[in-house]
């Protein structure tokens, strides 16, 4: 499969559909499974490891065709290609930096993929724009229980699912939404509301999940423990506590429209302007500016700047999305100069309506 093909079209979870996806850009859920005749990976030999990689590649060939998996050999991939497949969330960053036999399956729309020996054997991925997670479960389930005839996972009758993280085992799930939170940031009210995640056992992460840090106002908020909790009970676990914060950041922007409107207006036109007139810029510098943007957008401060374009840049002014677009690597200067044109050329048509 040609790559450059993922900067030709985006994802699903970028199109800004879904239910409240003005502050909820997707819904997440992974699973992560082991096979029970094998070591987890960091025990596999490298005889065991080529067999395995085999084994499920195999499986994932024999799936309905209805699914439309493609199948990446990660460990062919150059370190640009394989960047692009994490800035796509298609695989971790784990996955692009280990050795060995490894790969990825995902379909066209994106919403479905498989990683094949990260830190466990297999890890399932569904993502949906949105608050989508029974969705998202409901698809999950379904390749799941494909996979399951096929394949032998390592179950304990009393511990679940084993897998080579112990903060995994049992259901294995992962239940995650990815939401941009400028109000709560501008207004400081993140530190309370990590607080009160963290007492009831749901972590915040940043854009990339695990071992990222907060970028832009973008934040993912996750289940932390999996033992002796059904699948429903995650999902419900992270699905009740989205309505409260989705509550909290729209009254912290009805607090900034009432209480700071001259200020908020001024970091919206500002920020806006930047991303239109820039002739470089960095990645970090893009994220939060379009975050302010986005912000804008949501308030109605600025008109006619569509949320899937927003979306899109938030992607693809990342390095590895800049070089493919353009066609060659380029080094940092280069990537901030080439950003810098690319959010002018999709910016260009989008008129402020804001008014003093």
């Amino acid at each position: 499969m040609e790559l450059e093909n993922l900067v030709r079209e985006s994802g699903e979870w970028l199109r800004g559909t879904g239910r409240e996806s003005d502050i909820v850009i997707s819904s997440r859920v992974r699973l992560a499974r082991n096979v029970a005749s094998y070591p987890f990976v960091t025990r596999l030999t490298p005889q065991e490891r080529n067999e395995l990689e085999k084994l499920l590649r195999e499986v994932i060939d024999q799936l309905p065709d209805q699914l439309q998996l493609t199948y990446v050999d990660v460990d062919q991939l150059d370190e640009l290609d394989r960047q692009l497949l994490v800035e796509r969330q298609l695989i971790s960053r784990e996955l692009a930096e280990a050795e060995g036999p490894r790969g990825v399956a995902f379909e066209p729309q994106e919403q479905l993929s498989l990683m094949i020996l990260e830190e466990d054997h297999l890890r399932i991925q569904v993502v949906h724009s949105g608050l989508e997670l029974q969705a998202a479960w409901e698809q999950i389930e379904q390749v799941h229980r494909l996979l399951e005839e096929r394949l032998t996972f390592a179950f304990h009758e009393q511990f679940g699912y084993l897998t080579a993280c112990p903060t995994n085992v049992g259901t294995g799930m992962r239940v995650s939404v990815m939401m941009h939170l400028p109000a709560l940031v501008l207004t400081r009210q993140m530190d309370h509301l990590f607080r009160s995640l963290q007492k009831i056992n749901l972590a915040v992460r940043g854009l990339y999940g695990e071992g990222s840090q907060p970028v832009g106002d973008f934040f993912q908020i996750s289940n932390q423990v999996t033992l002796g909790r059904s699948e429903q009970d995650l999902l419900r676990q992270v699905g009740d506590v989205v309505p409260t914060i989705l509550e909290y950041e729209r009254k912290a922007r009805e607090y900034l429209l009432k209480e700071g409107y001259e200020n908020v207006l001024d970091q919206v036109n500002r920020a806006y302007s930047i991303l239109k007139a820039c002739r470089t810029i960095s990645s970090e510098e893009t994220l939060q500016l379009l975050s302010r943007v986005r912000m804008g957008v949501n308030m109605g401060l600025i008109q006619d700047v569509p949320l899937e374009v927003l979306n899109r840049l938030i992607v693809y002014t990342q390095p590895a999305h800049l070089q493919k677009l353009h066609g060659e690597q380029l080094d940092s200067a280069q990537r901030n100069i080439h950003r810098a044109r690319y959010l002018r050329q999709l910016l260009s048509d989008g008129e402020e309506t804001a008014s003093e």
